[in-house]
């Protein structure tokens, strides 16, 4: 099965405390949201991850803000099953493409799409989704370019991600919602759990 297809929201963490990792990822997978994307942009991601592929079998755990071969070996040997990245270059996506897992390179212009389809590429991540056109400009890349399908990400809201998994090539979302800052320091994961369960229910 696609990445794109297991769940309608994929949760995008910033994990500072790596104590918070494991709690935190089976909060979101009680709630129905087992793909979570963890990003390399804290000194704990890189544990985080593999805290989390060690003990909730159950997730489906992968690294985002990928910008470079080393992030692309780190990030599978700390144990991610997937690999996001905010933009993509030549070298970026060999290095994905050779890992052996799925990846999602981020794209922002149709000719950076078109590359990636060129390449055999047909599942990306649209991003920064909201900055980038949004709703009118996934809808327009449709048309030319129907065989390749999106996981837009960046400024998506509870209100706006029902509109945007409505459109035939979006196959999920990236959301930062899930895991308010507030409910991470106190430790309220049911509060997590309940995001993450009103997010399953989108689709």
């Amino acid at each position: 099965m696609s990445l794109l297809d297991i769940a309608p929201v994929v949760p995008v963490v910033v994990i500072d405390d790596v104590e918070t990792a494991v709690p935190l990822a089976r909060a979101l997978v009680a709630g129905g949201l087992p793909v979570i994307e963890v990003t390399l942009r804290t000194d704990a991601a890189l544990e985080a991850i593999a805290r989390i592929a060690a003990e909730v079998p159950d997730a489906v755990i992968g690294a985002g803000t990928i910008r470079g071969a080393a992030d692309v070996a780190a990030a599978v040997a700390a144990g991610s099953r997937f690999l996001v990245s905010p933009g993509t270059t030549p070298g970026l996506v060999d290095a994905m493409e050779s890992s052996g897992v799925p990846f999602l390179p981020g794209v922002a212009t149709a000719s950076e799409v078109m590359a990636l389809a060129d390449r055999g590429v047909s599942e990306m991540k649209f991003f920064p989704a909201e900055a980038a056109g949004g709703l009118p400009y996934l809808k327009a890349l449709g048309g030319p370019l129907p065989q390749v399908r999106f996981c837009p990400t960046g400024g998506i809201k509870p209100d706006t991600a029902p509109a945007y998994l409505a459109l035939p090539n979006v196959g999920c979302v990236g959301g930062t919602w899930l895991t308010p800052a507030d409910a991470l320091a106190s430790g309220d994961y049911a509060r997590i759990e309940k995001l993450a369960a009103e997010a399953a229910a989108l689709r």
